[in-house]
């Protein structure tokens, strides 16, 4: 088994994503040196303008090119396996391709490179039998890191928030735009879910390569606090300036949202950001719960209160 001393060189993927600049940046914070794999410099430059390229180098490509694989993981001695999709099409992205193969390709070049450890991100509510396909996927991405003979962490987020995540400029756009004219929710409202910090995100990932007992072990993780869509609404509308106090919420029936999305949401009738998928609509009506306590005493860390963290932040989100 590697230890953590030996963990210098990190292969990150999804630099540029909303978790893998607070990964980035805390690797760096931790004293590692990072490898890149990247799709376009501009935008490398663009997200980490000060960066230090002396600690930070990138290599161009996906994850289907091995070639890029193969020179980005030379002399690096751990993964960090971030890349992940929420919506399928752009690109001709699928779920299949992006999670499960293209976690093969770096499990596989990561073997023959000889880097043993290796931390990936899923998702709560990963599962062979799970109702979507992103979920599925997840999962059968899940089954081959666990075959193979790498020294492995899985981490299972729940829903990630931060000020610069998709997740609450759309609650920024539901409580403070006029359109919608609602603050809509599909089915009842009633699942629930513990929205986890971002910043307590990437620590995890980065604090497992100094942790050994996290070895092939899967952690779940999600904030101290339970809510449901219909709470965290209206947490939001609270806690978000300019949100107008006379937008309501609404739910729109789960059969009629799955409709919606497999049809009227593929055109360009609908603006990108209001889009969503049937995929979204299923997952949105199952729990993302976990007992947050085990991940807090597996890599001695508090997580933050959702509230208290948007509080500090609500005025930055775009």
């Amino acid at each position: 088994m590697s230890t953590p001393e030996q963990h210098k060189n990190v292969f990150l993927t999804g630099a540029t994503g909303f978790v893998g600049r607070y990964v980035l940046g805390r690797l760096v914070e931790r004293g590692h040196d990072v490898v890149a794999l990247v799709r376009s410099e501009e935008k490398f430059k663009a997200v980490f303008p000060g960066v230090d390229r002396d600690r930070v180098k990138c290599v161009h490509g996906t994850l289907s090119d091995r070639k890029v694989l193969d020179d980005g993981l030379a002399g690096c001695h751990a993964v960090i396996h971030l890349v992940g999709i929420i919506m399928e099409g752009r690109g001709g992205q699928t779920f299949d391709c992006v999670h499960r193969r293209g976690t093969e390709s770096v499990v596989d070049a990561a073997a023959a490179a000889g880097v043993r450890r290796y931390i990936h991100m899923s998702a709560l509510g990963t599962g062979e039998k799970a109702g979507s396909g992103y979920h599925r996927s997840k999962w059968a991405a899940e089954q081959y890191v666990r075959s193979s003979d790498r020294d492995w962490t899985i981490l299972r987020p729940s829903v990630i928030h931060g000020p610069d995540g998709e997740f609450m400029e759309l609650m920024k756009t539901f409580a403070c735009g006029l359109l919608p004219p609602v603050m809509p929710y599909f089915g009842s409202g009633q699942a629930r879910l513990q929205p986890v910090s971002v910043r307590d995100v990437a620590y995890c990932f980065v604090e497992a390569l100094h942790r050994p007992e996290t070895v092939r072990q899967v952690y779940e993780l999600g904030g101290p606090k339970t809510y449901s869509w219909r709470q965290l609404y209206t947490v939001c509308k609270r806690l978000i300036p300019g949100a107008r106090w006379w937008k309501p919420r609404v739910g729109q029936p789960a059969f009629i949202a799955r409709l919606l999305a497999a049809t009227v949401m593929k055109t360009p009738l609908v603006p990108a950001r209001f889009r969503f998928n049937t995929d979204q609509v299923r997952m949105s009506q199952q729990d993302s719960i976990c007992d947050q306590t085990v991940v807090e005493r597996a890599f001695g860390i508090k997580l933050g209160d959702f509230e208290a963290e948007l509080a500090g932040y609500a005025d930055r989100i775009r």
